[in-house]
Formats: C-alpha cells, sequence, structure tokens
C-alpha cells in the first residue's frame, strides 16, 4: 500500500494529494483483502497450484504448555502385573481400560516406559509374563512446562501417539499424559474460538453498495 502511494507521488509530484493518495490506496487495499483471497503480487502463484500463505500467524501448539491439555486422569500398571490379569482388566470395560497406552512403575511409583495395548494382547506374549517383560524401549517423556509443539516435535521423532507427562524436579514421576488426540483438541478449541470471533461482526453490503459492519 505504501509503495503505491509513494509511486503515485513520484508521478504528480504534488505534495498537496499525498493525503488523498494514501486514502485512496487505504481503500484499495481493504477492498483487495476482503474481495480478495490471494494479493496481486500472489494471484498468479496461486492460479499455477502453488500455495501461497494469506497471513502469518503464530503457532498456536507452541503458545499452549502440556500442563494446560495433558489428562491428569492416569492409568498406570506395576511391573509385576500379570499379563492375564491386565488383559481381563481391559476387558472389563473398566473406567480408564479404553486407553491405548499405559504407564508402567516400579514398586517406588518411578516410571520404567509405556506399554500399548498391541503390546499387551501381542499372540507372541504369554498370559504368564509380566507387564514389565513386554515394554520394548526406556520411556520418552514431556515435561509439564514444556509447550504442545514440542511434545509434537517428540512424538513425530520417536514415531509414538502419546507421553507420559513429569515434572523437572521428579523426571520419574508421571503426573499426567498426553496424546495426539490433545494435540487435536487444542487445535478445535483454536478453532471454536476464532469461529465465535468471525461471528461477533458480520460484514455485509448495504443498500447503496457501501461496506458496513454490523456488531452482534
Amino acid at each position: 500500500m505504501l509503495a503505491s502511494a509513494v509511486f503515485a507521488f513520484e508521478t504528480t509530484m504534488q505534495p498537496f494529494s499525498l493525503l488523498p493518495l494514501l486514502g485512496g490506496c487505504a481503500t484499495a487495499y481493504l477492498v483487495s483483502c476482503l474481495l480478495m483471497r490471494h494479493t496481486i503480487m500472489t494471484e498468479k502463484i496461486a492460479r499455477r497450484g502453488v500455495r501461497v500463505p494469506a497471513e502469518y500467524a503464530a503457532d498456536f501448539l507452541a503458545q499452549v504448555l502440556v500442563r494446560d491439555q495433558a489428562s491428569r486422569d492416569v492409568v498406570v500398571f506395576r511391573a509385576d502385573d500379570a499379563i492375564e490379569v491386565v488383559r481381563r482388566w481391559l476387558d472389563s470395560g473398566t473406567p480408564g481400560s479404553e486407553h491405548q497406552g499405559f504407564p508402567v512403575v516400579d514398586e517406588a511409583g518411578d516410571l520404567l516406559g509405556v506399554v500399548t495395548r498391541r503390546d499387551l494382547y501381542s499372540p507372541q506374549v504369554a498370559p504368564a509374563l509380566r507387564v514389565c517383560e513386554v515394554l520394548k524401549r526406556p520411556p520418552v517423556v514431556v515435561y509439564e512446562d514444556n509447550s504442545l509443539r514440542e511434545a509434537a516435535d517428540v512424538m513425530v521423532r520417536e514415531e509414538i501417539g502419546r507421553l507420559p507427562v513429569v515434572r523437572q524436579t521428579a523426571p520419574r514421576r508421571v503426573v499426567g499424559m498426553v496424546t495426539r488426540s490433545d494435540l487435536l483438541s487444542a487445535h478445535r478449541r483454536r478453532l471454536d474460538e476464532a469461529s465465535r470471533a468471525q461471528q461477533g461482526i458480520h460484514l455485509r453490503l448495504g443498500p447503496l453498495g457501501r461496506l458496513r459492519a454490523k456488531n452482534v
């Protein structure tokens, strides 16, 4: 917009016309923002099928802390629990048994790893085994003061769908769980807030074609 005003001023060389030029350029810019999805500079690029970002915004997940989105109602298994007993509990339909992953802790309550339903129901796993014998990897955790973006990055790197949440002062004590569903729920909240904000102001054309804003 400012570049257009400068070009027009250089063409006319009339200082008294600078204010009308700024007004005209500002009006044209606002109209183009309302009626065009892309700017004049990016319109041809978009027509070729290249995705052009319409605006620059902060990463929403980077603004939300894990502690604000993680589930605090965590179901844990003891390392010495028998696979047969655990399977029976999962089949019972008890609240919490529908989860897909469960932290495993030792007698002191320290985290040993995470076991999934697929691990527990694997045909190679004998019912007489203990839960600790099914663990395949050391625990991968996220701190409660990390952002959801950092948690998502860990999930992608480690190729897992859930992370135990711990504190910096007690890195082996589980205080929550964050899953991919929690990340989607955070995005859902963002979309709902944006939808409510857009419904707050409705833009419509008046009887003379003038653009008016109606507050609701």
